[in-house]
């Protein structure tokens, strides 16, 4: 037993370090979420736990521990070793979202979650891990013959079609998330602009059909865009300011609120008219108490380091393609979420339902989210020296 240890500590103490800026930018966004959370989580509490706050948010800081805790364990595990098994990875999602039509749990209005007994997961944040993953081992391994539309670009075309459509069955601003980040690994990869183009549009119609099929997700569009577009929505239930406009409105007043300097910590007054404040929100509760300087542009600075960070110190000086496309991946897909969340909040984007990496209180996408930055900090551990 003596020997084992012995032998794990050398193994780990010859790894090179981590990146110490995404380090420090991780631990920057999961204490703010959990101060963030501790304060919108007081409505939630009284309806479902008595007023008892602390309880959900020590729930909050298991599952943070939990991401940080994976995300230092597959830090220190070779991302290659971790390809191996994504296309295996990636099957068992996508047999997941299949088993969400049928023995999916509703909420939001939506069937996204499988419940197994008391614990309940998101198959679509397993699947979009996956994908990424497995994008990357494709790239690498057809990159002598990247432009060929049947070797190469076909087979990157179906994994990524079939994921994208069975996550936007429930999940639609999920489902663009993912064909962005798909298509922008394709991009660094090499793949023809035609291909890509041709990718672009054939997403582009998968939503307007997915749209279509959903009056609900229809009316955010029209909604947001002020415009009668889709036959199957009602245009009073769309233009009324207390039906499909009223999360958009009540956000925008929450940061209004805060000006430049906020109201106080834990002084919101939004979080009581705000739908899901500690997630879906979370940004206009920490402008409304923070301020545009010290809140939105704060974690907007965060973001942007681990994008900087992500992209042109750990995915450019990956030692091989397979990191080089993992980290682009990783970098690109928890940066997007979080701008894309401010951009709800602030209303220049219709409203989505995603999470703010780290910040928002969530179980399913927090750990997913630790492994991605794991397997960045792992990248990181092994990159080429600058020049």
């Amino acid at each position: 037993m003596t020997n084992v240890a012995s032998t794990i500590k050398q193994k780990l103490t010859r790894q090179a370090p981590a990146d110490k800026y995404v380090i420090w930018v991780v631990l920057g966004l999961a204490a703010i979420g959990i101060v963030a959370v501790y304060s919108a989580i007081t409505f939630l509490a009284e309806t479902k736990a008595g007023g008892n706050t602390e309880a959900f948010l020590w729930r909050h800081l298991v599952r943070v521990g939990l991401a940080l805790g994976v995300m230092g364990v597959v830090s220190f595990v070779d991302y290659r070793t971790l390809a191996r098994f994504s296309k295996l990875a990636l099957i068992g999602a996508l047999g997941l979202l299949l088993a969400v039509q049928i023995v999916g749990v509703a909420s939001g209005g939506a069937e996204r979650w499988i419940r197994v007994g008391s614990f309940g997961f998101q198959p679509s944040d397993l699947a979009k891990v996956a994908l990424v993953m497995y994008i990357a081992v494709l790239l690498t391994q057809k990159q002598t013959y990247i432009k060929s539309f049947t070797r190469s670009f076909l087979p990157l075309l179906v994994w990524v079609l079939l994921t994208v459509a069975l996550i936007g069955v429930e999940d639609l601003s999920t489902a663009f998330v993912v064909l962005v980040t798909a298509m922008l690994m394709c991009f660094v990869g090499r793949v023809s602009f035609i291909q890509l183009s041709g990718l672009a549009l054939v997403g582009a119609g998968l939503a307007v059909i997915m749209l279509m099929g959903s009056p609900h997700r229809a009316a955010r569009i029209e909604a947001y865009l002020g415009m009668d577009l889709f036959p199957n929505t009602q245009t009073e239930q769309v233009f009324d300011r207390q039906a499909e406009g009223y999360q958009a409105d009540q956000a925008r007043i929450a940061i209004a609120m805060g000006g430049l300097t906020g109201v106080g910590p834990g002084k919101s007054i939004q979080r009581d008219f705000l739908p899901a404040p500690y997630n879906d929100f979370i940004f206009a509760i920490i402008t409304e108490e923070y301020g545009l300087v010290r809140g939105a542009m704060g974690l907007l600075l965060l973001f942007s380091i681990l994008l900087f960070r992500g992209l042109l110190r750990i995915a450019r000086h990956a030692p091989d393609p397979l990191g080089l496309f993992l980290g682009v991946g990783f970098t690109v897909m928890v940066a997007l979420y979080g701008f894309i969340h401010a951009g709800v909040a602030s209303g220049l984007l219709p409203v989505t339902g995603l999470p703010m990496p780290l910040v928002s209180y969530g179980g399913t996408s927090m750990v997913t989210t630790g492994f991605m930055l794991g397997v960045l900090l792992n990248i990181s551990r092994q990159a080429r020296p600058s020049p």
